[in-house]
């Protein structure tokens, strides 16, 4: 990724260059309150500041993470309102992480019962097949 500059202003394509999220992504971001709104120019052109591109930078870092959009709204606002806590970022963090952990063991299983699946099927040219076998069965009850 280049390094951020600090120009004056930059057009939504080089925001979109340089940070490589979408135009309509980053528009959708200012719809919703995570990017503010950028100034415009005669032309009727958004005009981006260098604080806009370390804002979109840190939005997309932590889309990338798997954070939601209301937790990056979270983090977001304790840093406007400069009311930041480590501690509570730590929280925040570690609680994502365990959800993270949540998912890992569910996709874990959901191979673990493809790879079942596969495994019970002889790949041959026959009309009975395992595999549609095992997804038309029906559920067992619980007890």
């Amino acid at each position: 990724m280049p390094e951020f500059t600090r120009a004056r202003a930059y057009l939504i394509g080089a925001m979109s260059q340089e940070t490589g999220v979408n135009i309509e992504t980053i528009r959708y971001y200012e719809k919703i309150g995570l990017m503010p709104k950028p100034d415009r120019t005669a032309g009727g052109n958004r005009q981006y500041s260098h604080d806009h591109l370390k804002r979109l930078s840190f939005i997309r870092k932590s889309r990338n993470l798997g954070f939601s959009i209301a937790e990056i709204r979270s983090l977001l606002g304790m840093v406007d309102q400069q009311d930041v806590s480590c501690g509570d970022v730590h929280r925040m963090t570690v609680r994502h992480l365990g959800a993270v952990r949540d998912k890992i063991a569910a996709l874990q299983q959901l191979e673990d019962a493809l790879e079942g699946m596969a495994a019970k099927c002889a790949r041959g040219d026959v009309p009975d097949c395992p595999i549609i076998d095992t997804l038309f069965e029906q559920p067992e009850a619980a007890a």
